[in-house]
């Protein structure tokens, strides 16, 4: 079936309240303000038709608990950011589309489809204005079947506390008890870097010119188009044998292996590979990471808002070509064994200090920073249950993000099977995207498949 673009949509749109005004003003945390104000989305397709006057009535009772997403932002006196909670309301948009549901999946993108299915605010008109912090928009396509496209504002939540919300509003629609609302309290964390003295620099975090930050961002914005985003599945069976050759090359070392390192091991290898570098080079590896778990004496159980940072692992381009691939996954663990309390407290203190200098909007990631130079940025979610998000009509039977517009970076999903298997999203530069279509190349990424 062929994708393309919609046609003779009919829309109807409704600005939803709770009804539940608290007048909070919930001051958001210095990693809330390293997301910025743009939104974050996910679209979901199912094979059966949503009832969107449902869903719209169940949303309603869903964000009785979730007051931030109802709010508007508010920029602070010392530049960083708050929501007021105000329930101004949130964007609930139903749409037909004479389209009939494409069959999407790792061999058909939605990419190039999702600006029909997602609503769209003007990302510069977010602070101070009266913009929804979420919308929501439910496409019906010809024949049965519906996309749900949900978009939140990046700086109130991460990935985590995206589903999160998402698997609320789920259970709320089927009736289900949903247990507990959300904490979304931020001051454990601001608390937490209060007790730490500011480093003048950090490893993960740097301080830009205005002008520098221009120039990266305009980098990122010309460049977009030549950032295609492939996506490849690795099967369970794959996954496995990767970690089982890699504990098998650790044995006696002390070194806990995960399906996930050595996944990441292997992408970053073949792409370090493919960067083609000259071997005494440093290569690095950006790690998205999540601080729940480090921090968990710290943050509330189940905390909503962003709980994520990054960490890096660095490797010469020969040793990533040459050597086994178990040094590889060690270097990938060892990165991730830095992520501690102590780490985070530093990390968290040097940007409480950027922000009350009031220059934390110059503040960027190093792993962003130097995407167009040595480093690989990757970000594993393949424990969210995206595939859970069930609304009384079945599960999806594909999710999907939009595009990365930085190069060189990796996006690892699970899959409708909920087993090992993993879709792997990689953002590369227009030659390398080419080259990695290439059966070579794709033989080299895949080389421990059960068809190798």
């Amino acid at each position: 079936m062929t994708s393309g673009p919609a046609s003779r949509e009919k829309d109807r749109t409704r600005t939803l309240c709770s009804g539940r005004p608290t007048g909070q003003r919930v001051r958001l945390s210095v990693y809330d303000l390293m997301t910025g104000t743009f939104a974050t989305s996910r679209t979901f397709y199912y094979r059966q038709t949503l009832d969107a006057d449902a869903l719209q009535e169940s949303l309603v009772r869903t964000l009785a608990d979730h007051p931030l997403l109802t709010g508007r932002l508010r920029r602070d006196a010392d530049g960083g950011l708050s929501v007021l909670c105000d329930d101004a309301g949130a964007v609930f948009r139903v749409s037909r589309s004479d389209r009939a549901m494409p069959d999407y999946g790792p061999e058909l993108s939605a990419k190039k489809d999702l600006r029909h299915y997602l609503h769209s605010v003007n990302a510069f008109r977010v602070v101070d204005h009266d913009t929804p912090l979420l919308t929501v928009k439910v496409t019906q396509m010809r024949g049965g079947g519906s996309v749900l496209g949900v978009s939140i504002n990046h700086s109130i939540v991460d990935g985590g506390g995206f589903v999160d919300f998402l698997l609320r509003w789920s259970r709320i629609h089927r009736g289900l008890e949903p247990g507990a609302p959300a904490p979304h309290d931020r001051t454990p964390l601001e608390e937490m870097a209060a007790g730490t003295r500011a480093a003048a620099e950090d490893p993960q975090y740097t301080l830009v010119s205005g002008r520098r930050k221009f120039g990266f961002l305009w980098r990122v914005n010309a460049g977009a188009r030549r950032v295609p985003t492939l996506t490849t599945r690795f099967s369970s069976e794959e996954v496995l044998a990767l970690r089982e050759t890699a504990a098998a090359g650790l044995a006696g070392e002390g070194i806990e292996v995960s399906s996930g390192d050595a996944l990441t091991a292997q992408i970053w290898r073949v792409l370090a590979a493919l960067r083609d570098r000259p071997p005494q080079s440093t290569e690095r590896l950006g790690l998205v990471v999540g601080l729940r778990g480090a921090l968990k004496e710290q943050y509330p159980e189940g905390f909503w808002g962003n709980a994520v940072s990054n960490i890096t692992a660095t490797l010469p381009t020969r040793v990533l070509r040459e050597e086994p691939a178990e040094r590889t996954v060690a270097a990938v663990r060892e990165a991730l064994n830095r992520v501690t309390p102590e780490r985070i407290r530093e990390e968290s203190a040097y940007l409480e200090a950027q922000r009350r200098a009031g220059r934390v909007r110059r503040v960027l990631s190093r792993m962003s920073l130097d995407s167009f130079e040595d480093t690989v940025g990757m970000n594993n979610v393949s424990r969210l249950p995206v595939y859970q998000v069930e609304f009384g009509s079945g599960r999806p039977f594909w999710f999907e993000y939009p595009s990365i517009p930085i190069p060189w970076n990796v996006l690892v999903t699970p899959t409708p099977q909920d087993d090992y298997s993993r879709d792997v999203h990689l953002s590369l530069p227009l030659a390398a995207a080419e080259a990695l279509r290439t059966p070579e190349w794709h033989k080299r990424l895949h080389a421990l498949a059960p068809s190798h």
